[in-house]
């Protein structure tokens, strides 16, 4: 299968991740609603897991992909507690989405550069600089 379609349903559950935690974050306490959604994240990721063992998948798994995971891991709790608490501040769902999406957006294809060293095409540079500047704009009226 072709991974855009992936990629723009991917896309789809992330803006609905961010609308309802706009939703909520008015409703409770980040800590809570943070761990809600995780608890949430990790029945539905566990029952995928089961799916696939009951079809017989083989699942190999590495010490080195555990700990990125657990890394991963929390760079997400803490992005969701803190996205919260974001929008416990009052920042509207269509200002604060793009500035928390557009700047990780940024970050990661800069840790790409640097860490992964990946390269580059001249119109995803001319892409970066334009989520650059919409970060700017957006932050210039709050």
């Amino acid at each position: 299968m072709n991974w855009l379609p992936l990629a723009l349903l991917t896309a789809l559950c992330l803006a609905l991740y961010n609308f309802f935690i706009k939703l909520a974050a008015n409703h409770l306490p980040p800590a809570v609603g943070a761990v809600i959604l995780q608890l949430v994240a990790a029945a539905l990721g566990a029952a995928w897991l089961v799916k696939l063992k009951l079809q017989g998948q083989h699942l190999a798994v590495s010490g080195k992909g555990v700990g990125l995971a657990v890394l991963a891991g929390l760079g997400v709790g803490l992005a969701e507690i803190l996205t919260f608490v974001v929008f416990q501040r009052g920042v509207n769902s269509s200002v604060g989405t793009p500035l928390i999406v557009g700047g990780s957006v940024l970050l990661t294809a800069l840790l790409g550069l640097v860490v992964l060293r990946e390269a580059l095409s001249l119109p995803q540079v001319g892409g970066l600089v334009l989520i650059v500047a919409g970060i700017a704009l957006l932050a210039r009226g709050h």
